[in-house]
């Protein structure tokens, strides 16, 4: 590591981290205005899967091995396609708008990109 170069001191200072967070907060948001019939359904099921995405950074992150921390983050990956699927549906069920969906759509595509780019700059280092 260079000079130029700062190594995160935890997980918060992770951009993705910081990243997944506020699509977690949107997805609270958002789904707060959901049908009271989803509650235990899709909202129950797209806050998990927001949450699980800075989780697993974070998990990942404190573990010991750069190994297990990629393996965190595929499992965030994994938690960024699940929430993409479960937006897709709610916007066909009407729960919101085209707008609100696509702005959301956008944030994962690049929490996607973020989190494909540490994976393989992880797995270069092992």
């Amino acid at each position: 590591m260079t000079s130029d170069e700062k190594k995160p001191a935890g997980y918060r200072d992770l951009l993705v981290w910081q990243k997944g967070i506020a699509v977690a907060k949107n997805i609270y948001e958002l789904t707060s205005g959901f049908p009271p019939d989803e509650r235990f359904g899709l909202v129950s099921q797209m806050r998990r899967a927001a949450i699980s995405i800075p989780s697993n950074i974070s998990e990942g992150q404190a573990r010991h091995t750069t190994g297990e921390f990629v393996q965190f983050i595929s499992n965030a990956e994994g938690s960024v396609a699940e929430l993409d699927t479960q937006l897709t549906l709610a916007e066909q069920f009407g729960y919101w708008g085209a707008n609100s969906a696509a702005h959301l759509h956008d944030k994962l595509d690049e929490l996607r990109r973020m989190l494909n780019s540490l994976r393989r700059k992880l797995s270069s280092r092992r």
